[in-house]
């Protein structure tokens, strides 16, 4: 599941006219950055969930065959990111364990692709959820304190208080059903879930090997485009 239903109030004024997945970083936008990625690695098929300027996001899409695209309708009601994958679950689009990630990520993969290594190192048993993290080095763009300390089980935890976190959330994850359960109704975050996984011991993290980059506001575009001209 691509999650493309935000306002991008971040990247104003570039969304006060096309919604902020369809934004171009060198020559290209920014969803197909996912979707071309999630086609090399083998996946037949995306939810993509619309909410802001829909018709342009959902017109861009239509013609998209590899992976084939369904669309999570949210024109009536802004769910976040956690109601959006629960919408789409519940209305019968997402299978037992899914990659959910934002719509607005660019990375450049280490020695593996992404997605195989969540794949190979996600566990039914354990996890939950299964977040690609990245160290402060390959994140770039990023400026904040991190998101995540991680165990040397896989385990994770959320930034503490005054601390620096070594690592980042990149906006991918792999996910089972299990993280949806007695979710709460309408709008919500994701992180309602993670902290429930948390306290169960069941959220785990992956570090990836290759850079991603945030584009989060317009001038990270620039510096982006310089960096994937480099390849």
């Amino acid at each position: 599941m691509v999650l493309a239903a935000g306002l991008g109030k971040r990247m104003r004024p570039l969304t006060a006219s096309q919604p902020k997945p369809l934004i171009r970083v060198n020559g290209k936008p920014l969803i197909d950055y996912s979707l071309d990625r999630l086609s090399s690695a083998g996946v037949s098929r995306a939810v993509v969930n619309v909410h802001y300027l829909a018709d342009a996001l959902e017109a861009h899409l239509k013609e998209r065959r590899s992976p084939l695209v369904t669309i999570s309708d949210e024109r009536s009601q802004l769910l976040e990111t956690g109601g959006g994958m629960c919408k789409a679950w519940a209305d019968g689009l997402l299978p037992e364990t899914f990659f959910a990630l934002n719509s607005d990520n660019i990375w450049l993969d280490g020695p593996y692709n992404a997605f195989r290594e969540l794949s190979e190192s996600w566990d039914p048993d354990k996890m939950d959820a299964l977040l690609l993290l990245v160290p402060h080095t390959g994140a770039r763009n990023f400026t904040g304190k991190g998101d995540f300390h991680m165990d040397a089980g896989g385990l994770i935890a959320r930034r503490r208080s005054g601390r620096i976190a070594p690592f980042i959330y990149t906006g991918i994850q792999l996910v089972s059903q299990r993280l949806l359960r007695d979710a709460p109704e309408g709008a919500f975050s994701t992180n309602v879930l993670w902290s429930r996984a948390i306290e169960e011991g069941r959220l785990y993290g992956h570090v990836f090997a290759g850079d991603w980059f945030e584009v989060g506001n317009p001038q990270a575009i620039a510096p982006t485009e310089a960096a994937l001209k480099r390849g």
